[in-house]
């Protein structure tokens, strides 16, 4: 039995959008953008808080800031597409985007959620005796 072929959604973004979310966001510290699948990842240092994609900005998200997502009618970011599969990302309504010192608001919270869901490193596991092939 074949499995359906997964279908994405295009996450192109056009120069213009780049370019406007970037202005838009230009006190975030230490903001870098790098491409991926299409669409752009924000950072801000080391941490990933943001996507956009399909000119659309998606922010991180957490129990505390997912409230004021759904009050504002947002959605997660979803890749794929007819599937119920979404992201701990939401879009930032656009009467947010197109305010910069309510986006700067946001942004920080996005940053904050960020910065608390950093993985921690694995510890290296110990390695086991006896588990070795016999030459």
């Amino acid at each position: 039995m074949t499995r359906p072929r997964t279908q994405f959604r295009s996450l192109r973004v056009t120069p213009e959008f780049r370019d406007f979310v970037l202005d838009q966001l230009v006190r975030v510290p230490q903001l870098e953008h790098k491409t991926m699948f299409g669409g752009i990842g924000l950072y801000s240092g080391e941490f990933f808080f943001a996507i956009v994609a399909a000119d659309e900005l998606f922010f991180k998200v957490d129990d505390a800031s997912r409230a004021r997502y759904e009050a504002a009618g947002s959605e997660p970011f979803r890749p794929v597409v007819n599937r119920p599969v979404s992201m701990s990302y939401w879009r930032v309504p656009i009467e947010v985007l197109e305010d910069p010192a309510e986006l700067g608001v946001w942004a920080k919270d996005a940053i904050r959620a960020a910065t608390a869901a950093k993985p921690r490193p694995k510890p290296r596991g110990k390695r086991r005796h006896g588990t070795r092939r016999p030459d």
